[in-house]
């Protein structure tokens, strides 16, 4: 199977398994977002478990040592699959994590989360997951934002490496993210401030319509922060997801981001649950 058959096929099932209600997991914006690396490295980024042809789990090596995956609801849980990831996950020479210290990020619902905890599969830091529902039209965010095309894929960079501590976040690498196979479901967006200045950005993921949208990344140019420019975007954001025909925008952030949390919340994010990843520490 080619590169691109392989992200075809990883996020098809993805979108097939968002509804409301599902714990926060794996979405089809996550591949797409790994995207910005190439589709060489996102395709090997993917794992896909199949039973009689039929894809049942996926999974994303987002970094060397964390595979984030998700299972088919109606196999959450199925003994013989739970065991069948299990052993792979736990064994480097099946070539799904490398050996030493790692973590999973998989469904709460899952009885994987069971089978790695008795195999000595530890917790890790909590997220907090966020969700606002998009039944009804979500207020402006007193931030005038626009979609960012190409053009603006050199501004919309500039902005979100100015947001994250260390980031490289370049032109190519937004060139390449809306080159990969599930923008055609996305959109970047970029706010201005009053003295039209760029101060933040959103990329949003649809999954489908009556799905759950994700929000991934979000940033506030370090030099324009406390000013309500995060809970604009987010508005945006929202908005953005609603007209995609989205059911709800989630998102989902470390619980130490207290400011972050925030201002998820003062845009009408409810947080669920908090959820942690299984870490095996060798």
């Amino acid at each position: 199977m080619g590169e691109p058959d392989m992200l075809s096929e990883a996020v098809r099932a993805l979108r097939e398994w968002q509804h409301e209600g599902a714990p926060m997991q794996l979405h089809p914006g996550d591949v797409g977002w790994f995207c910005r690396f190439g589709a060489s490295p996102a395709a090997a980024a993917v794992r896909i478990w199949r039973r009689d042809e039929r894809v049942v789990a996926v999974g994303l090596l987002d970094e060397p040592g964390l595979l984030r995956m998700t299972i088919a609801p109606a196999a959450r849980q199925d003994e013989e699959l739970a065991s069948r990831l299990a052993a792979d996950l736990g064994d480097p020479s099946r070539g799904v994590l490398p050996a030493g210290k790692v973590a999973v990020e998989a469904p709460a619902d899952a009885l994987l989360q069971e089978v790695l905890a008795e195999r000595g599969w530890t917790l890790g830091e909590p997220w907090t997951p966020l969700r606002r529902g998009l039944t009804e039209p979500v207020p402006d965010g007193d931030l005038r934002v626009e979609v960012a095309g190409p053009a603006q894929a050199a501004e919309w960079a500039s902005v979100l490496r100015a947001s994250f501590t260390g980031s490289t976040f370049s032109e190519e690498r937004w060139h390449a993210t809306a080159a990969g196979t599930p923008y055609a479901d996305a959109r970047c967006l970029i706010g201005y401030d009053e003295h039209g200045t760029a101060v933040a950005v959103v990329t949003v993921w649809s999954a489908g319509a009556g799905k759950p949208g994700l929000l991934e990344p979000m940033g506030v140019h370090r030099d324009h922060r406390r000013r309500g420019y995060g809970r604009a975007i987010t508005l945006a954001a929202a908005a953005a997801l609603r007209e995609l025909g989205s059911s709800s925008a989630l998102v989902c952030t470390p619980s130490a981001n207290v400011g972050g949390v925030a201002t998820y919340e003062s845009a009408g994010f409810e947080a669920w649950p908090e959820v942690r990843d299984r870490c095996r520490e060798a």
